[in-house]
């Protein structure tokens, strides 16, 4: 399984992947799943994968050797004029990607070989951008309604985004709400682990201000996983007692 998450700021972009496959609980391997593209003052390119490991690994391969060797029949991600287009490029890829496995593979209708893809970047002289891009190729942008996305293991980490995330807040905390979102996943799945890949990327700025590994000796995010645990607690022990013997009285006849 995986656990991937692109957020949009008005500073710019902030993305977190985990790194555990299995296919299996005694097959578990670490994989990157986070992958940058730039081209120095003017685009970089994010990618974020979930799915079936072939499947993501052989897209990612194909995208590069576009980029290393550009024809006329494929436009490349660092030629297209605009994120809207690069998303068409990656979502015609992913698409046509699956279909050739599943037709490879005998399979019809929804295959085993499946892939999601968190995408995000900027292009000079227009805005940064984020989108989802399903395993049909077809794919949505975030807005101001919806200005995150979420990829693989997504229901554990979801509720501290929804009650903490602003689009005004720093770089900083957008991170350390990224790790306890991680946190809580870990916690609750197996199937997502460390280490975890971190990229921030700066509104007009084109390349990473601030990209790192976060391993499980990782001092922040041991400290982040503790506190995070022990406020839960006094927070549970801050609510008021339930009761059976105390009603409430518009409950009393």
């Amino acid at each position: 399984m995986t656990y991937c998450v692109g957020m949009m700021l008005d500073e710019g972009l902030v993305l977190m992947s985990d790194t555990r496959t299995n296919s299996g609980v005694d097959n578990i391997s670490t994989f990157r799943k986070m992958y940058h593209w730039t081209v120095p003052g003017e685009r970089i390119i994010t990618l974020m994968t979930s799915g079936n490991l072939a499947t993501t690994q052989s897209v990612v391969s194909q995208l590069e050797e576009r980029n290393k060797a550009p024809s006329e029949r494929h436009n490349t991600m660092l030629e297209a004029p605009t994120m809207f287009q690069v998303a068409t490029v990656v979502g015609k890829l992913l698409r046509e990607t699956i279909q050739e496995r599943d037709a490879d593979n005998g399979q019809t209708g929804a295959g085993q070989f499946t892939a999601s893809i968190i995408l995000a970047g900027q292009i000079v002289g227009m805005e940064p951008r984020l989108f989802l891009i399903y395993p049909e190729g077809n794919f949505i942008e975030a807005s101001f309604d919806t200005p995150f996305f979420q990829i693989g293991e997504t229901k554990y980490g979801r509720p501290i985004i929804l009650r903490a995330y602003e689009r005004t807040m720093s770089f900083e905390d957008a991170v350390k709400l990224l790790m306890v979102s991680f946190d809580s996943t870990l916690k609750a799945n197996l199937s997502v682990g460390l280490p975890l890949d971190l990229l921030v990327i700066a509104r007009d700025h084109f390349e990473p201000v601030h990209e790192r590994r976060i391993t499980a000796s990782d001092p922040y995010y041991q400290a982040i996983s503790s506190l995070w645990g022990d406020k839960l607690k006094k927070a549970f022990e801050s609510l008021p007692d339930y009761s059976f013997y105390k009603m409430l009285p518009e409950m009393v006849e």
